[in-house]
């Protein structure tokens, strides 16, 4: 009798068994055709399952990655950044932020407790410089989902770059990323996305790509604009993780259907 691994953790997920089997393809060309057709796939069904029409990036690279690129690309050194946070993962956004040299405005909250509107609207009052806030949207370390439509509300009335952290929730936490003056949000496809780790998806909005003209932080491997570039060559601009395309291309392909979406978002609540 076989016995299979039934992982119970929040990442990274089991995979369902065509995922496991499309793994079985042979390498293709990550500068051919083939891949560009996948991408261009790919980025339509994120977008679908974001809710947006901004840009969608696709990096080579974990959640994390997601998320330090966007504060490598909307952050300079010595900017206030507000970061309002519940958990490790919050803990964790505060510390990237830190490492770019930002000045970081702490909203805390007891772990295990959601981030408060009305808190976050006073100390963005507080705090008139400070363009960029970051927000979790699920706090895995609790379980806690924060109430990100109104807190995305707060921030966009105060006329901030709002950055989510979706990374654990996007696919499985319903999110409108348009709708809700969302500029930027990561996910990562190790998660609710049910593909191998190794890419972040990134959107980003036209507030954000204006933010990201300004800022003056150091970035190489996560540059936007390079991503954005390559994209439209239906590339990207380092090795995509080997056998990846395939698998990946399966676990969208379960997603973007409405009905997957519905069921997906119903389970996870």
């Amino acid at each position: 009798m076989i016995f299979h691994t039934q992982l119970r953790i929040p990442g990274p997920t089991p995979l369902p068994e065509r995922v496991v089997r499309s793994m079985n393809r042979p390498m293709i060309d990550h500068r051919g055709p083939e891949f560009a057709a996948i991408l261009a796939e790919i980025t339509a069904g994120a977008k679908r399952v974001f809710k947006t029409k901004n840009d969608l990036l696709l990096l080579t690279s974990s959640g994390t990655g997601g998320l330090e690129s966007a504060v490598a690309n909307l952050v300079s050194p010595g900017d206030e950044v507000v970061v309002a946070l519940c958990g490790n993962f919050g803990e964790r956004f505060a510390s990237l932020a830190a490492a770019y040299g930002a000045e970081v405005v702490r909203l805390e909250f007891e772990w295990g407790q959601p981030v408060d509107p009305d808190d976050l609207a006073l100390i963005l009052q507080r705090h008139p410089k400070a363009q960029v806030l970051l927000l979790t949207h699920n706090e895995t370390s609790t379980g806690l989902t924060n109430p990100l439509r109104e807190l995305a509300r707060v921030g966009r009335n105060a006329e901030r770059i709002v950055v989510v952290d979706g990374v654990s929730s996007i696919s499985s936490i319903d999110i409108e990323t348009d709708a809700w003056g969302i500029d930027v949000a990561v996910s990562g496809s190790q998660k609710g996305w049910m593909a191998p780790p190794g890419f972040a998806l990134v959107s980003v909005s036209e507030r954000a790509w204006a933010q990201q003209e300004k800022a003056r932080s150091p970035r190489f491997y996560f540059d936007w604009k390079e991503a954005r570039t390559w994209a439209a060559k239906g590339m990207t601009p380092f090795t995509a993780t080997p056998g990846w395309p395939g698998r990946r291309s399966q676990g969208c392909r379960r997603w973007v259907s409405s009905s997957s979406l519905r069921t997906v978002s119903g389970r996870t609540r």
